[in-house]
């Protein structure tokens, strides 16, 4: 393994530790204003300034080295007023690890009912209100300097899928467009910025939009507009057609992509950041992650079960309290039934990143993805629990 470093480099240096020989698969360390993040890495996701149910404590006992919360709906709650009183985002939600905000690209995509794409920006109604409000790349890259977050992200055009292959040109020409545009305006000290690759499900265009983003010289790069409803196979292209023409010198990031089998997936394609609500939002209904795949801890058969959630498992949640525990408080309406199986989830999903990065390590990485396919399905993960 790497050693430690006798000094701190500057924000934005990223290093590429070790290379599968198998695979695009790689270990690599990205520096932030904030500290260092060991890549391939999982980024809880704090989209109102906290990881659901999650002290920035636990998160720090978890292992977690990055979040990244939401640009639209920070400057729609607290608002940017608060914010920069309360001194940004890592003194007002009290966590002082790297911080990536999304510019509320992802929100042209979720809220196309409520929003008006424009040459130069995006007309959105609050979900909370209808106030009209206006997202440029000035008003995107203003909200994330004042937010104060580690990598700030690009505006872009998360464009539906599927969509016909001219919409996704203009689409393209659009988030081109802002992502130079976002490069122009002023940064937080030590801010990095990411540009994010469009395309859709079009090859040539994924790789147009990678090349002339990489001519810009972005501090890291993003593939967008992945998993938004699309058949895995096409996905997983979407992800290599992005990366493809992306410089090895810099960090790769799918965003919204938290499937276990298909972060493994897109790592040997040459990925090395993820972020994904699906630890945090499946607990809150009663599911557990585990490492052969998912089940309902809310399920009758597990009324009486004395097994930890998950056997083997170091979480505290695990190491403390049953499955009959866990099950009766989620029941009975108790919040720390979904606190505990939150800290548990959570604790697999870091897991799991530990042990991608110990293989690639020890050069065992196409051994265990051959495993991890093995055991959770590509056609969907592995109902699981009865072990």
């Amino acid at each position: 393994m790497p050693q430690p470093l006798s000094h701190t480099p500057p924000p934005g240096t990223f290093e590429v530790l070790h290379e599968d020989r198998h695979s695009g698969a790689r270990l690599g360390r990205l520096w932030t204003a904030h500290g260092a993040v060991e890549t391939p890495v999982f980024m809880p996701v704090g989209t109102q300034a906290t990881v659901k149910a999650l002290e920035p404590r636990d998160l720090h006992e978890l292992g977690a080295s990055i979040i990244l919360s939401n640009t639209y709906h920070l400057l729609l709650r607290p608002g940017m007023d608060v914010m920069a009183a309360c001194g940004g985002l890592h003194r007002f939600m009290g966590w002082q690890g790297p911080i990536l905000t999304d510019s509320g690209g992802f929100q042209v995509f979720s809220l196309s009912n409520l929003r008006k794409i424009r040459a130069h920006g995006v007309e959105f109604r609050s979900h909370i209100d209808g106030a009209k409000f206006f997202l440029g790349p000035s008003e995107a890259m203003a909200v994330q300097r004042t937010l104060g977050s580690d990598i700030a992200m690009c505006l872009d055009e998360c464009m539906p899928y599927p969509c016909d292959e001219q919409y996704a040109c203009a689409s393209v020409e659009k988030t081109l467009s802002w992502a130079a545009a976002c490069l122009e305006q002023e940064r937080a000290p030590g801010q990095l910025v990411f540009g994010i690759v469009q395309g859709g499900e079009y090859a040539a265009l994924r790789e147009r939009c990678a090349r002339e983003l990489a001519a810009m010289g972005f501090d890291g790069y993003a593939v967008g507009g992945v998993s938004v409803g699309e058949p895995e196979a096409v996905m997983l292209k979407g992800v290599e057609d992005g990366v493809r023409a992306l410089p090895r010198e810099r960090p790769r990031y799918v965003m919204g992509l938290g499937d276990l089998y298909q972060m493994g997936e897109s790592v040997a394609r040459g990925v090395d950041m993820f972020d994904c609500v699906i630890p945090t939002r499946v607990a809150r209904h009663g599911t557990a992650y585990t490492r052969s795949g998912q089940y309902p801890v809310k399920g009758g058969a597990y009324k009486a079960d004395q097994r930890p959630v998950e056997e083997g498992c170091a979480c505290y949640c695990c190491q403390n309290f049953s499955r009959a525990y866990v099950r009766h408080l989620l029941n009975v309406g108790e919040i720390l039934g979904v606190r505990l199986l939150t800290i548990h989830n959570m604790h697999r999903y870091l897991e799991f990143m530990r042990e991608l990065r110990e293989a690639i390590a020890n050069d065992a990485f196409s051994e265990w993805r051959a495993q991890l396919a093995a055991t959770l399905r590509p056609d969907g993960i592995k109902q699981s629990g009865a072990q």
